[in-house]
Formats: structure tokens, C-alpha cells, sequence
């Protein structure tokens, strides 16, 4: 039985693959880019999404802030789901759906990048944390599943081909891990 699913799961996360690799390097390449950009001016990265969408957010500023393979200088980044008194305060006297938004309306400037990890694409607070950003003037990056965000979101839609949430964190996970390559690149080159 175990097999079985087994051979499933990995049989059609090859699938969505090799359709990644046929459609989305171009987007997932010029977000890259904007993070890349972003540090080079002195801005800083803001991620956030919901449930698996809020780890993988962690998980993308413990990589910067920390190190992803090799040991170089913290880049500036904040996970705006990691601390429970924010997110509880905010969920409470604002509604959940104000979350990002606020967090947004706080931390970000002119130039950062915020990163909102939605694999529906219709979380509405990071969709609202997106708007804000843009009304900050903060570059935008939606990572999300084949049905996108709405039309004038964010700036770099990252769409991953597949309506499945698993195959979709699983493609997000990659594509973070692409950029702190890249990021990490580009420090080693002296170009951060």
C-alpha cells in the first residue's frame, strides 16, 4: 500500500516538474532577481502566507537571515508569521484578514520586497498583504498555484502549473531554494 502511494505521489510531483521547467523559470528567474535587487539597495524581505504557506515564509528568512549552504553576512528579512503576539493581537482587534496588511503598513518601505505565499492564490490577508505593499511601493512576489492571484496583485507571479497543494509547497520549497542560490551567488561574486 505504501508503494503504491509512494510511486504516486513522486510519479506526478516528476510531472508538475517538468512542467515547471517548460514554463516558469522566467518568472521564478526575474523574482530572483527583485530579491537580489532589493538587498543591493539596502531594502529587506518581508514573507508571509498561511499554514504550510507560513512555514515555508520561515523558512525563506531563517535561509537569508541564517545561511542556506554557505556561511556569509545576515541578510535583512522578516517572517511575519513568527511572532504570536502580533499575529494574535492583530487577528483580534482587526480581523485575520488584516494580518499581512498591518504588518505591511509597519515594517515596509519603499524598494523592500514582500514575498506572499498563497498556494489557492485567494488567501485574502495575503492578498491584502500584498496590496499594502504595492501601496508602500514595496516590489511585489506572489507564490502561488496554477490559478495565479488577481490581475495586478503583485509585480512577479510565480504560479506553479498544479491545482494540488502538495505538488505546489513542494515546487515553492524549490524556488526559494533557487534564489538563496542565487543570492548567495551573487554575494560570493561581489556583487552584494
Amino acid at each position: 500500500m505504501t508503494t503504491q502511494h509512494f510511486a504516486t505521489h513522486f510519479g506526478e510531483h516528476q510531472r508538475v516538474i517538468a512542467q515547471c521547467i517548460a514554463s516558469l523559470q522566467p518568472a521564478a528567474d526575474a523574482a530572483g532577481e527583485a530579491i537580489i535587487s532589493c538587498f543591493a539597495r539596502g531594502g529587506k524581505l518581508l514573507a508571509f502566507g498561511n499554514g504550510g504557506s507560513a512555514t515555508q515564509a520561515s523558512h525563506l528568512v531563517e535561509e537569508l537571515i541564517g545561511r542556506f549552504k554557505d556561511t556569509r553576512r545576515p541578510l535583512p528579512a522578516v517572517s511575519l508569521v513568527a511572532d504570536a503576539g502580533v499575529v494574535t493581537c492583530i487577528a483580534n482587534d482587526f480581523g485575520y484578514d488584516a494580518l499581512f496588511e498591518r504588518q505591511i503598513e509597519g515594517l515596509a518601505s519603499m524598494g523592500d520586497v514582500a514575498v506572499g505565499i498563497t498556494t489557492s492564490g485567494k488567501s485574502a490577508n495575503v492578498l491584502r498583504g500584498l496590496k499594502a505593499a504595492k501601496e508602500k511601493r514595496a516590489v511585489t512576489i506572489a507564490l502561488c498555484g496554477r490559478n495565479g492571484v488577481e490581475t495586478g496583485t503583485a509585480d512577479h507571479v510565480v504560479a506553479v502549473p498544479s491545482e494540488n497543494g502538495a505538488y505546489v509547497q513542494e515546487v515553492h520549497l524549490m524556488i526559494l531554494h533557487v534564489w538563496c542560490i542565487a543570492v548567495d551567488a551573487t554575494i560570493k561574486a561581489g556583487g552584494l
